[in-house]
């Protein structure tokens, strides 16, 4: 119920802001989000408008304000006769209520991507599919499709990842075949596209930056098992522990370091990585439909933040790479600012950074990598760019050395 209020907030909050007279106060915000879930199940759920509105009262008791049941009972029955008004609104209405989006958003979108604004807007109001990744150390694609059908899971083949299945109905991860066991994990297909366009191979030394919750770094184990090392880094201690929990579940292993990747004095050991995925912090833009919350907690101001350190975090990981060595950026935003704009800057202010094309039948190919946006049937929004570090491998420990 929350998540469909995060996605509909923008009509809700203007239905219920007709029908009061003046605004409730700061320290009545439960209240506010009482009329917000009972608004949402009058014209979003199939549930009684009496019972929507009688339970929502109720509430109020356990939230010990009494005096705010006659508020909850007006405005609800008001707007229990107000679907003609809440249609007209998600079709003519303001732009935020009428995309359920706000409206910076909305017009940045529209400027980075005149052509395609409106599908993405309408992406981030869907319910994303729910998508897994079969772990073929332990199992074929072909198996484990037989597997999901003999336990009455409906499921069907991902579109460019080779490993990824799409559920016809989400469930629960313990209903899936073999989970515990480690014969698949729940990743969307845009990132289970990031081993291929790491090229690994073995004997390589590979770095995973900003790795929480560790289904990239799981999925780069399962698809080269003879890499001779790959580390993986996360600044948050409690999102670490998700990697290693993914990873014990999945018996694969990396070295784990809980530091700030960009604070590399911290965490490295002065050895070359051939392969870094920098999976970047970023504004969440392309899973939007996911976390819907991201439409009222994200604010221009943080991209612009973000941006910077999306920046400082590739030029500090640039010096641990190989020369001859490849750098995979990817963020799920789809704004332009953290994604080829940020690569541009990247590119201009370092000499031995080469720009990649990516060559692929998926997403739409930019100056600078390539953009996947939502698609209502199919992956998040994501972006890729490739960069390759110029010169020859054997000259790393020599250059690395005169700078210390």
């Amino acid at each position: 119920m929350c998540f469909g209020v995060c996605r509909y907030y923008f009509a809700l909050r203007q239905l219920i802001d007709e029908q009061l007279s003046k605004p409730l106060r700061a320290k009545d915000r439960d209240i506010d989000g009482l009329l917000l879930t009972g608004a949402y199940q009058l014209f979003c759920m199939r549930i009684p408008d009496h019972a929507a509105v009688n339970e929502t009262v109720q509430a109020a008791s356990l939230l010990k304000k009494p005096w705010a049941r006659g508020l909850l009972n007006g405005v609800l029955r008001k707007l229990s006769a107000a679907e003609p008004r809440w249609q007209q609104l998600l079709e003519t209405g303001p732009e935020p209520v009428r995309l359920l989006h706000p409206q910076w958003l909305i017009d940045r979108i529209r400027s980075d991507w005149p052509d395609h604004w409106q599908d993405i807007l309408a992406a981030g109001n869907l319910r994303a599919p729910m998508t897994l990744r079969v772990n073929r150390l332990k199992t074929s694609v072909e198996d484990y499709l037989a597997a999901l059908s003999t336990a009455g899971i409906a499921a069907h083949r991902g579109r460019f990842a080779a490993s990824c299945l799409y559920l016809e109905a989400p469930g629960p991860v313990d209903r899936l075949p073999g989970f515990r066991a480690g014969l698949c994990s729940v990743q969307d297909e845009a990132s289970q596209l990031v081993p291929g366009l790491l090229e690994l191979a073995p004997a390589q030394r590979v770095l995973d930056a900003c790795a929480a919750p560790g289904g990239k770094t799981a999925h780069c184990l399962e698809s080269e098992p003879s890499l001779t090392s790959l580390t993986a880094v996360d600044i948050d201690a409690r999102r670490a522990r998700s990697i290693e929990e993914n990873l014990r579940r999945l018996e694969l292993h990396a070295e784990l370091k809980v530091a700030d990747a960009a604070d590399t004095d911290s965490w490295w050991d002065g050895q070359p990585f051939q392969r870094i995925l920098l999976d970047a912090p970023c504004s969440a833009t392309g899973v939007i439909r996911r976390h819907p919350d991201i439409k009222l907690l994200r604010t221009p101001a943080e991209v612009e933040h973000l941006a910077v350190r999306q920046q400082e975090l590739l030029q500090r990981l640039w010096a641990c790479l190989e020369p001859g060595g490849l750098l995979l950026y990817t963020t799920c935003s789809l704004l332009k600012q953290e994604n080829q704009a940020t690569i541009a800057r990247f590119l201009e202010r370092t000499a031995d950074a080469k720009h990649q094309a990516i060559e692929a039948d998926w997403g739409l190919e930019c100056e600078f990598g390539r953009q996947l946006f939502p698609d209502p049937e199919g992956s998040d929004g994501f972006y890729y760019a490739v960069i390759r570090k110029s010169g020859a491998a054997g000259r790393f420990h020599e250059n690395y050395h005169s700078r210390r």
